[in-house]
């Protein structure tokens, strides 16, 4: 065991927690944290995360995780240490490519497609108005049957004057209806710490998709606190589920920087930059 493994066991006994109760607040499989106790960080699933379930393992027990890195920092292996320099690196050069203000035009985007609907079916509409024009115009008319000379003179006698009209007969054609799509609307609301929380408004479904750019390790439940899924998500595969009927959905990320998120289709913009936060709590509440 090492000191820095024996400080975090003590300050852990202290407190009068176990194994599993830390487990429960860090969302850290058990073994990893009988690993960082002992000091076997070969264990852990990738370098990355030796520094950050370190920090976690602290925070829980209430340690100074900064503290501790600078008085134990001869213990934790320096590979771990450059590796999220690195991966903000990576990200700063991906997001000057993403344009200004995203979530701005992913807002007025469902109110572009509907325009473009409706243009294009008032266009469809003009299109076929001179056929149907052309089918009101053929109506049939009969003549008036004028009787002979002497038969209108014998009418004229007798004080009648008959006309046979006959009633046009036209097709009143209905104009088809235009139905709008249902409109979905992601709005980031605020954060708190390392919480960020979103209102997904006018939605009839509640689809939740996260995939993987490296490996990551993914924790999601419900308003309930009903548990949907806890592990990692090996590089390039995707997790989907489907909480349609939900309130809420409480999404846990133990690496921000390669972690995609989307609902009902659409990116989840994190509103804490990656790189300075990877370990972060999405919360999503359907209005």
């Amino acid at each position: 065991m090492t000191e820095l493994g024996n400080r975090l066991k003590e300050a852990r006994k202290a407190k009068g927690l176990s194994l599993a109760d830390v487990q429960e607040m860090t969302k850290i499989q058990k073994r990893y944290l009988t690993g960082i106790e002992e000091g076997n960080y070969e264990m852990m699933p990738g370098k990355f995360y030796v520094r950050a379930f370190i920090k976690q393992y602290a925070e829980a027990v209430g340690l100074n995780p900064d503290e501790l890195f600078e008085e134990f920092k001869s213990e934790v292996p320096s590979s771990h240490e450059d590796e999220v320099p690195q991966r903000a690196t990576k990200v700063e050069q991906v997001k000057s490519n993403v344009p200004a203000e995203p979530s701005k035009i992913l807002e007025h985007l469902p109110k572009i497609l509907v325009t473009a609907f409706i243009i294009g079916a008032l266009f469809l509409v003009w299109v076929l108005m001179p056929k149907n024009d052309a089918d009101e115009k053929q109506v049939i008319e009969k003549p008036v049957v004028q009787e002979s000379t002497e038969q209108n003179n014998e009418d004229e006698g007798k004080g009648e004057a008959p006309a046979k009209e006959e009633k046009e007969v036209k097709e009143v054609k209905e104009e088809p209806k235009v139905e709008e799509p249902a409109k979905t609307v992601l709005t980031a609301v605020g954060t708190s710490g390392s919480n960020s929380t979103y209102e997904l408004k006018e939605a009839e479904k509640f689809e939740l998709s996260i995939s993987s750019k490296g490996s990551t390790w993914v924790g999601v439940k419900d308003g309930n606190g009903k548990s949907y899924f806890g592990d990692m998500i090996p590089s390039g595969q995707t997790q989907t589920f489907d909480l349609t009927g939900q309130t809420e959905a409480k999404i846990r990320v133990g690496n921000a920087v390669d972690t995609e998120i989307k609902v009902n289709g659409e990116v989840v913009t994190y509103q804490i930059p990656a790189a300075g936060q990877v370990t972060q709590n999405i919360i999503i509440q359907k209005k």
